[in-house]
Formats: structure tokens, sequence, C-alpha cells
């Protein structure tokens, strides 16, 4: 069900990354499709200095449904990734964890999600710990469909 085309909305997290760079964020686009054996290939669509780039990941299911694995290159570089709630049709809130830091990501069917959307993702936001200092919001336009094969990272 969570299958086709997502846009990130809004992230909250504690990344440096994100504090220092966050007057540049992107439009961003997701688009998930489900796997034999329920794992998920994620195609993450983004600018990066006026280029689309492609970045493609592999949520691995975990043990209880709606929890996945997200491994990256050496050790201790999973991520656990939760559903914490989506409605399949217009929203969906997950939680990102690695070691002891979370973040929490709200994605829309569309760049913009109603107000109660956005109420029930802050919520969601201090309930972890996090506050809106450390929340970002995506711009709703400028979006990229495809990148070429030399914009395209495994």
């Amino acid at each position: 069900q969570l299958a086709g085309r997502w846009f990130l909305v809004g992230v909250a997290s504690r990344c440096s990354y994100l504090e220092e760079h966050s007057h540049r964020l992107e439009a961003t686009a997701v688009t998930v499709t489900v796997l034999v054996g329920q794992s998920l290939a994620i195609s993450t669509f983004r600018k990066l200095d006026g280029m689309c780039w492609e970045i493609r990941q592999r949520y691995l299911p975990a043990q209880a449904h709606g929890r996945f694995l997200l491994k990256g290159r050496g050790y201790g570089s999973k991520v656990d990734v939760v559903v914490g709630e989506t409605d399949h049709s217009s929203y969906a809130i997950l939680y990102y964890q690695k070691g002891r830091n979370i973040s929490v990501k709200l994605y829309g069917r569309t760049s913009q999600v109603s107000d109660a959307v956005v109420d029930k993702f802050e919520q969601r936001v201090r309930a972890v710990g996090l506050s809106e200092d450390v929340t970002y919001y995506y711009p709703p336009y400028g979006f990229c469909d495809s990148a070429d094969e030399f914009h395209v990272l495994d």
C-alpha cells in the first residue's frame, strides 16, 4: 500500500548537514516499489547543484509489519525504518533510527498536505524529543522526474 509516488514534505532531525544547509533544501520526490519478499525499492529524486539525481535504496522487511531495515555501507550503518502512521492515500509518517539518533519524515501523495496532517507530524516529532527548531519543510515545487545514468547512486 506504500507503493507509488510520494513527496517529501518535512523532516525533523538533529542532522548537522540539514541544520547547516536547510536554506538550500530542494523538492524531493520518492517512488516506492514493493518487491518479492515484501522488501521496498526506494527511488529518491532530488536536485543537487541544479542537477537531478536518483538515489536507489532497498528497505528490507524486519520482524514486524511496517518495520524495515536499511543497510548502509560499513559496520554499524544500519537504519531501522518504521511506518508510524499512514492512510496510504494522502500521507505517511516514517521514523528512521540509527543508533541513538532518530529522525521523523512526513511524506505526501501530493507536495502539500493538510494542516491536520502537519499537526499529526509535529505531535509525533515532539513525542520523540525533537522540536520545531530541527524541523524542516521542503519546497512544494521544482521536482525532478528522472536522472541520467551518470547521476544515479545505488
